[in-house]
């Protein structure tokens, strides 16, 4: 049978395609075994291509010495390599290696002299690896030199040398001495940091975002946080921090910093749904930076059925401006919810000082006056409270958006005094921890407590919106938004002085982004410590791992009050 040219071209190229994409084999053999020298081996050797018998048996020579190179990084300077190929589809290159006795450390001799040997930070950390009759690993040898010279770049030593550096190994006598001797020589400082650019801030305020001062230890993490202190201030569009070695005079490093300011207002918009909520709008308006001082602004406003608010601030940076500032806040909230049959207009106004403490809490003292127009059942009444209080927040997380091991911690407690701008007295605080572990990877564990209380001579004149309700998305699943609640006569919810809730969560982790969920959670709002009577509601769900943290849909079913099914959608971070 013939065939035309053309077909006996492809059909040859088409043939020879597939011969190249056949990779060769290479096979190595260690006894007795060792899986790192067979890793050293293969890894020095790499790919063998699409070679064929007659490459391969040209090669032979170089894998064995390749082969060799890597048994004597790992100590075996006297190795028996036999290397044959053999035929096949694809041929093979066998290797098999009897590595013998190792060289083992004799002397060891790793020093540091000069100012670093002084410094905490730059001690030779105690390794078995590098101790007098540990078998020679030319790698740590290496490792050891990579860290004295990168800690020397980290904190300044910029002059330091080795007096020696040198391996020295007796094959036949089955030894090996280092010497690794660095001469850390000064070390540097910081020296006054210099800001130009388009910047129209005072220059005490851009001096407290410098987390040093002039003749500083040099520390490359101390100009990393200055960077990183520039760029979270929200000023800067463009921060470029410049602290070379080369521009030293003597041992002191000028810190050049170039910044450019971002444009001053920006506006959001946005669009989000819970089941407690439903949908929901929300707007937010902020200029960034107003005057040299660094003061900044903005509103806020959320609309949703049950519930429209706006608020406006106004912040002052106090020192560290990064994290202690003095706001000013106002705001108005509208809330209507209709299965409790509850109204309230709140309008809010005060000062709060925001700072971050040494243990990493973040404390808010505040002075909020507030007056509020409400509705609860067939009660209704007008509230005017000033509430001095505090409060306290920490989270440590080892991720901020979707973290796998980690807790957080709120509370707050205010308080008012009748005749002082206020209707009534009142003690009202609350608390909330959560906490989170994953274990085997796919399995998480999540749990929550919250309880919250209040003391009064008045409770009749204590408004909604400081009286307690329970149930819903964040707090009692298979129970619709704030629907446990004492009733008065009439059957109306009108809220508690306490409120006790927790959950006990476990995820399973199915796909990459993609996690199943079980829970029970239980609690309720009542007006006496005795014997609360709490709410329980079990149920399933699936979790959706987005960018902007965990979308949950649940299932939840009420065990109590004749039972029922809610269906509850929320979003964002877990802790």
């Amino acid at each position: 049978m013939k065939f035309p040219g053309r077909f006996t071209s492809a059909f040859v190229l088409l043939i020879s395609s597939c011969a190249a994409f056949a990779q060769s084999e290479l096979v190595v053999r260690v006894k007795p075994a060792n899986n790192a020298l067979k890793a050293n081996v293969e890894g020095y050797i790499g790919s063998l291509g699409d070679r064929d018998e007659e490459a391969l048996l040209r090669f032979k020579r170089g894998a064995i010495e390749q082969a060799l190179k890597a048994s004597q990084a790992l100590g075996y300077y006297q190795p028996t390599i036999d290397a044959e190929v053999k035929a096949g589809d694809p041929p093979r290159l066998e290797l098999n290696i009897d590595p013998g006795e190792p060289v083992h450390l004799r002397n060891v001799n790793v020093r540091v002299e000069g100012p670093a040997s002084s410094l905490k930070a730059f001690q030779i950390p105690a390794s078995d690896d590098l101790k007098p009759g540990a078998v020679l690993n030319q790698g740590n040898y290496e490792d050891a030199k990579r860290m004295i010279l990168n800690r020397a770049l980290r904190y300044g030593f910029f002059d330091g040398k080795f007096l020696k550096h040198e391996l020295l190994v007796d094959p036949k006598g089955g030894f090996a001495d280092i010497n690794l001797v660095y001469d850390s020589g000064p070390r540097y400082t910081l020296g006054k940091v210099t800001f130009a650019g388009n910047a129209p801030f005072d220059q005490t305020l851009l001096d407290r975002l410098v987390p040093f001062k002039p003749d500083t230890p040099y520390d490359s993490q101390l100009i990393a946080e200055l960077n990183q202190n520039l760029q979270s201030s929200g000023y800067f569009e463009t921060v470029q921090v410049g602290a070379a070695p080369s521009t030293a005079v003597g041992t002191v490093i000028p810190v050049d910093v170039d910044l450019y300011t971002r444009k001053p207002r920006t506006m959001t918009l946005g669009l989000g749904y819970s089941t407690d909520m439903g949908p929901r709008g929300k707007a937010s308006w902020t200029r960034h930076w107003d005057n040299p001082r660094g003061d900044s602004y903005g509103f806020e406003s959320e609309i949703s059925q049950p519930k429209q608010n706006v608020g406006a601030w106004y912040d002052i940076p106090l020192d560290p401006p990064l994290t202690d500032k003095l706001r000013f806040a106002a705001g108005y909230q509208y809330e209507e919810i209709a299965n409790t049959d509850t109204l309230s207009k709140l309008l809010t106004l005060g000062p709060e000082w925001h700072s971050k403490m040494d243990n990493g809490w973040t404390r808010v003292v505040f002075l909020r006056w507030q007056h509020e127009q409400y509705r609860l059942g067939d009660d209704s009444g007008l509230s005017t409270l000033l509430l001095p209080g505090v409060s306290f927040s920490v989270v440590r997380s080892d991720n901020r958006i979707d973290p796998s091991h980690g807790y957080s911690v709120t509370s707050s407690i205010e308080v008012a005094k009748e005749g002082l701008m206020s209707d009534t007295n009142l003690l009202h605080g609350d608390v909330q921890f959560k906490a989170l572990t994953t274990l085997w990877e796919k399995h998480r564990f999540l749990g929550r407590v919250q309880f919250g209380g209040s003391a009064t001579n008045g409770y009749k004149q204590v408004p909604p919106s400081l009286r307690f309700f329970a149930g819903g998305d964040q707090s009692v699943r298979g129970y619709a938004y704030q629907s446990l609640s004492p009733k008065n006569s009439e059957g109306d919810r009108i809220g508690g002085r306490y409120m006790l809730t927790g959950s006990l969560e476990y995820q399973y982790q199915f796909a990459e982004k993609w996690r199943w969920a079980t829970f029970v959670d239980q609690g309720n709002a009542f007006n006496n410590l005795e014997l609360p009577s709490l709410k329980t509601g079990v149920g399933v769900g699936i979790r959706y791992i987005s960018p902007i943290g965990p979308i949950r849909l649940d299932l939840a079913h009420a065990l109590d009050d004749d039972g029922g099914i809610q269906l509850h959608f929320s979003m964002g971070p877990e802790l």
